[in-house]
């Protein structure tokens, strides 16, 4: 049984279409939100490049294994390489996904995405989604003329996942390469390798092993807050040896509401990174202080200037273990709440 029905245009080359692929009510239903990146790519003869040139539904069509474990419906959300995708666009999905997991027949989502925003895209989801039910963000390292993809095998597992009863309560994550990473945590570590996405120190959630989940990890911290009508300016400066700060004094005079400063060490900045910062904070624009390390936290030890405990002194924020992207969003979904100063720094100085 097969319906299709283009609902609306959004933006961006984002569109909308709903597939039902095949209906048995002895199984559970899973929807498929496809929204592109290199599982839904191919080469261009013309180029040697990959392109975007996969349906949803071409995907679930090349993979008949799928129809022994659920119903699939299929969502072709949009078709463009995660690295154009945006916070808008972020923001039309979660909406799309919390449509679609408020229907009760409907077991949980996959979302088909690119691999190089996927850690971002999968932690906006996970903050504005009000449904507790599974969301699997996966997608490829390798695109669909590879005939070593592992796109095939990442979404049986990202579906396996959903329909595991041992796999419930832990928000959005991202699952690839038989790995489940939470959405607040993963991070892409390697450029070209199927083995990309890690949780570093918190470690993963689980493992998906014959078509069984193990589960390895609880998620301990989650926050829910609602998508604003408009999504403030947030901009991402870097510090870096000899950088003077001009940056960010230009950040602010173009309009920035918060600025996100990845520093080094433990969230440390130069003195004219700290002087910048401080004019920031003279203009009531929220600065939030993250770091260009890997793992570790940012726990405001020096006081020299533009050192982490001094950038706190001053009234910036020490973004405890969220990395730079991650924080952007954040920020960029607290400011509009009216949320006290201490309110939104309480938001960063969890684990």
């Amino acid at each position: 049984m097969k319906r299709l029905s283009i609902i609306s245009a959004l933006m961006f080359n984002v569109y909308f279409t709903h597939t039902l692929i095949a209906e048995n009510p002895k199984l559970p239903t899973v929807v498929i939100v496809a929204t592109g990146g290199t599982i839904a790519e191919k080469i261009d003869p013309k180029t040697g490049a990959a392109i975007p040139a996969v349906t949803g539904e071409e995907l679930v069509a090349n993979i008949p294994e799928l129809n022994k474990i659920a119903n699939i419906e299929v969502v072709n959300f949009s078709n463009i390489d995660s690295s154009q995708m945006t916070p808008e666009i972020w923001a039309k999905l979660s909406k799309t996904v919390d449509d679609i997991l408020k229907k009760p027949y409907v077991k949980g989502v996959v979302i088909t995405h690119g691999t190089d925003t996927m850690s971002e895209g999968s932690y906006f989801l996970d903050l504005t989604l009000t449904v507790n039910k599974p969301v699997v963000f996966t997608g490829a390292m390798r695109n669909a003329s590879s005939p070593y993809s592992d796109g095939p095998p990442n979404l049986i597992n990202a579906i396996t996942q959903v329909c595991d009863p041992n796999a419930t309560n832990w928000g959005v994550t991202v699952t690839l390469n038989q790995y489940i990473n939470s959405a607040r945590r993963v991070s892409k570590m390697q450029a070209t390798n199927p083995q990309t996405f890690q949780s570093e120190e918190s470690g993963y959630l689980g493992y998906i092993l014959k078509g069984k989940v193990l589960r390895m990890n609880d998620v301990l911290y989650r926050h829910t807050l609602s998508i604003p009508s408009v999504l403030p300016k947030i901009d991402i400066l870097s510090d870096y040896a000899g950088s003077d700060g001009s940056l960010i004094r230009a950040s602010v005079d173009n309009g920035a509401k918060g600025i996100v400063v990845i520093g080094v060490g433990e969230g440390n900045v130069n003195a004219l990174m700290f002087d910048a910062i401080k004019y920031a904070l003279s203009k009531n624009v929220t600065v939030v202080i993250s770091t260009r390390v890997h793992n570790g936290a940012i726990a405001g030890e020096y006081g020299d200037a533009g050192g982490g405990s001094t950038l706190e002194a001053a009234g910036a924020i020490l973004s405890t273990t969220l990395r730079a992207a991650k924080a952007r969003l954040l920020l960029m979904l607290l400011l509009p709440t009216n949320k006290s100063f201490s309110e939104i720094k309480q938001y960063f100085s969890e684990p």
